[in-house]
């Protein structure tokens, strides 16, 4: 058996499959090569040039998510080239648009013109929407760069907020392209790609068209992609911030293919949904139902007490009363006409303990196999 061909990263050796990029060799060996537009499961690109290594022998810098290992290559991830052409390339990013995560390193008038303008266009007083979870933040601080090397570029089109979910904020898309890749390859519903040319250039929908006016179908696989402040869920944007919540994972319960999700919980309430990544069935995606069907948790409209109806309409009962009345009539309508006259209709918007609870009930109580499963939102 032929021995596996090896590439050195940062002086250590290490054997890899044909066909695997510098990127992945490096992570599947817990070394940190830091990413913006890389994406998996998607086709990379290596537009954003985060991820530049250097490769012996080589005449530039190469793009670890693109470049294929070969046998005996010789890398280093963060030699003194590496890290400037990383600081350079932050620089520009944060030098363009709207990216106030306290990382310019001033705090003079300038400064505070910038501050005044994007609490302006932003409509709040805090600082960035995903302050404390942003990609860019995270290199900003780990390489101490701010933008202000390279002249502000000021923001060319407006925050987009009229869509029920989604606030697209292009003041602050680095065109890394991770929320084109999620929609075309991952999700595969071609609703936004690249539009215009140059410094022009934006993602846009369909014809440049509203996301809520597009063929859009809100699964909220950009979202969960993007690494900066560009694509927030609406409700969460300025309300509710990363060390504010704690994750619960758990089973997505409206439909039967067992999506694993996680809930953001703060004060005992969800407020964001997102997919767990890396693991089966849907390895991080989620459909318009998963991700934002989640607000009947806490509605103000959902019954506090056992309703009963009588002439026409209802009035309040005990849990006993109404549990009583259920069994009565089920009692003798089973006994009337038979079990099989029974059906029972479970929903969506409960636990998938209550669904099990209600098939067990209905198949070993009520001796009939009548129930079905509502996935209405």
């Amino acid at each position: 058996m032929d021995a596996k061909p090896t590439l050195t990263l940062d002086g250590n050796t290490f054997s890899f499959d044909p066909g695997e990029t510098i990127l992945e060799v490096a992570r599947r060996n817990a070394i940190d090569i830091p990413t913006l537009c890389h994406l998996k499961r998607a086709t990379p690109t290596g537009a954003c040039r985060i991820c530049v290594v250097e490769v012996e022998g080589a005449r530039t810098l190469l793009a670890s998510c693109a470049t294929p290992a070969a046998d005996k290559m010789v890398v280093h991830t963060e030699s003194k080239k590496v890290v400037q052409a990383r600081r350079a390339i932050l620089q520009l990013m944060l030098s363009s648009g709207n990216h106030n995560c306290a990382v310019r390193g001033a705090d003079d008038q300038d400064w505070t013109a910038f501050q005044l303008k994007v609490q302006q266009e932003d409509r709040a007083t805090a600082l960035c929407p995903v302050w404390g979870d942003c990609k860019l933040q995270d290199l900003a601080y780990r390489y101490q760069v701010s933008g202000e090397r390279f002249p502000a570029e000021a923001s060319r089109y407006p925050t987009e907020t009229v869509n029920p979910f989604i606030v697209r904020d292009f003041s602050r898309c680095i065109l890394c392209g991770r929320c084109v890749q999620a929609c075309n390859d991952v999700q595969v519903n071609h609703a936004i790609n690249f539009g215009y040319r140059g410094s022009e250039t934006k993602i846009v929908a369909s014809g440049d068209r509203l996301l809520k006016d597009s063929n859009c179908v809100f699964c909220g696989e950009c979202v969960q992609a993007c690494p900066v402040g560009a694509l927030v869920e609406k409700d969460v944007r300025y309300h509710h911030r990363p060390w504010e919540m704690r994750k619960v994972r758990t089973t997505c319960t409206y439909c039967g293919v067992g999506c694993q999700l996680y809930l953001h919980v703060k004060e005992n309430r969800v407020v964001k949904i997102t997919g767990v990544q890396d693991v089966p069935p849907n390895h991080g995606s989620l459909c318009v139902k998963g991700r934002f069907g989640f607000d009947f948790i806490a509605s103000e409209d959902r019954l506090k007490k056992p309703l009963i109806k009588e002439n026409g309409a209802f009035r309040e009962a005990t849990w006993e009363e109404a549990l009583g009345r259920i069994a009565e009539n089920l009692k003798e309508i089973q006994t009337r006409h038979g079990a099989d006259s029974i059906g029972v209709l479970t929903s969506a918007r409960i636990t998938n303990e209550e669904n099990y609870v209600a098939q067990k009930f209905t198949r070993a109580v009520l001796k009939t196999n009548n129930i079905d499963h509502c996935a209405r939102l």
